[in-house]
C-alpha cells in the first residue's frame, strides 16, 4: 500500500522557519521524483518545488525561491521542505507528490501568522 506521509506543519510568525517532511511507503522512492504543492483556501493547488531522484536537481515556484528548499534522503525515503522567512501568503496546506506514481500525500497545514 502505497502512503505519503507529511508532517512539519503548524503556526509560525511572519519571517518564522519550518521544516516539512513526507516519509514514503509502498513503492520504490529513490527512482522517483518528487514535489511539493500547496493550496490555500480558495485557490487552486500549486506546485512549490520539485526534485529529481537523485537529488541532483530542484526547481522553484518563483514566491519561494531563494526562501525554500527542497531535498530528500532516499535512505530514509523521506522528502523535505525547509521553509524560511515566511510570509502569511505561505499560508496552505502542503502536499507531498510523486509525480510519475501520481500518488498524494494527505497534508500537512501551515499558518503563516502574527
Amino acid at each position: 500500500q502505497v502512503q505519503l506521509v507529511e508532517s512539519g506543519g503548524g503556526l509560525v510568525q511572519p519571517g518564522g522557519s519550518l521544516r516539512l517532511s513526507c516519509v514514503a511507503s509502498g513503492f520504490i522512492f529513490r527512482i522517483n521524483a518528487m514535489s511539493w504543492h500547496r493550496q490555500a483556501p480558495g485557490k487552486e493547488r500549486e506546485l512549490v518545488a520539485s526534485i529529481t531522484n537523485n537529488g541532483v536537481n530542484t526547481g522553484y515556484a518563483d514566491s519561494v525561491k531563494g526562501r525554500f528548499t527542497i531535498s530528500r534522503d532516499n535512505a530514509k525515503n523521506t522528502l523535505y521542505l525547509q521553509m524560511t522567512s515566511l510570509k502569511p501568503d505561505d499560508t496552505a496546506v502542503y502536499y507531498c507528490y510523486s509525480p510519475g506514481r501520481g500518488y498524494w500525500g494527505q497534508g500537512t497545514q501551515v499558518t503563516v501568522s502574527s
